[in-house]
């Protein structure tokens, strides 16, 4: 609990040094929103030309791709430092949170607050309202409390993935190839029904990368149409459980990789 309170504090003090600069959010959080804009209009011509993919028609991939957006947007709001660990370890930077009474960790997830990735998570958040709305749902009490831990689950996969990258740091100094791999990995796949990929795609993107977890498994048992999953439909519902798994093991790796940390001694 302390270490919460510490990280609320510290992330509330950059913050407010970040919106002191208005206008360059605004526009980052408009150019966020227009980039995933863009994506959604892709999809959106695709449907219009062929009428569905995978069986899931529009309102389906619709609320597929809110979910992923929303859950991308939930990690990378807190979380967007990670993408800068290789010159907080390289320039000597990451010496002075040893001295501190502070987690390492945490002051690296706030030393700055990169409000522009509110454009994502604002962006998913209106589409998944807009989907919800519009795809074939039962939207029962256990339903809306589900799709709120699947959100939750799904942004603790991503996050801990991009954490156990960060963790190779420590011994790899270079890291960022890979973090923009997974990233990319996300945007390419993680936005439609992975059954179009193959059966060996999608074996890949459940059990090594844990890419379903995210959006395709909650997405699919919501929308009724477990019969399509090579998997049992209790992952589906499982799937919130699984991003608190993965992130507890990226903590872990994170913590046992730090201790290989060498001071560049700048």
């Amino acid at each position: 609990m302390r270490g919460v309170r510490v990280y609320l504090l510290l992330a509330g003090a950059a913050f407010r040094a970040e919106f002191q600069y208005r206008g360059n959010l605004f526009i980052n959080i408009i150019g966020g929103l227009f980039y995933q804009g863009v994506g959604l209009a892709f999809i959106w011509a695709v449907l219009d030309r062929f009428g569905e993919v995978g069986g899931w028609g529009l309102s389906e991939i619709a609320f597929l791709y809110g979910l992923r957006l929303t859950a991308h947007g939930l990690w990378l709001v807190p979380g967007h430092q990670l993408i800068h660990v290789d010159e907080v370890l390289v320039e000597g930077e990451y010496d002075r949170y040893l001295i501190r009474p502070v987690s390492p960790l945490i002051q690296l997830l706030t030393r700055r607050l990169r409000l522009s990735a509110l454009g994502d998570l604002v962006g998913g958040f209106v589409l998944l309202a807009f989907a919800s709305a519009q795809a074939p749902v039962d939207w029962s009490p256990g339903a809306v409390g589900f799709l709120l831990l699947a959100v939750v689950g799904g942004a603790l996969v991503e996050g801990s993935l991009q954490l156990a990258a960060s963790g190779l740091a420590f011994r790899m100094k270079k890291v960022t190839p890979i973090k923009f791999a997974i990233d990319m990995i996300f945007s390419d796949f993680g936005n439609y029904p992975l059954k179009i990929f193959g059966s060996a795609a999608g074996f890949g993107l459940t059990f090594v990368f844990p890419l379903a977890f995210v959006a395709y498994l909650p997405a699919t048992v919501l929308l009724d149409r477990e019969e399509e999953l090579a998997v049992p439909a209790w992952l589906g519902w499982g799937a919130p459980v699984v991003g608190v798994l993965l992130m507890y093991a990226a903590y872990r790796f994170w913590v046992h990789q730090s201790r290989h940390y060498e001071s560049s001694g700048h």
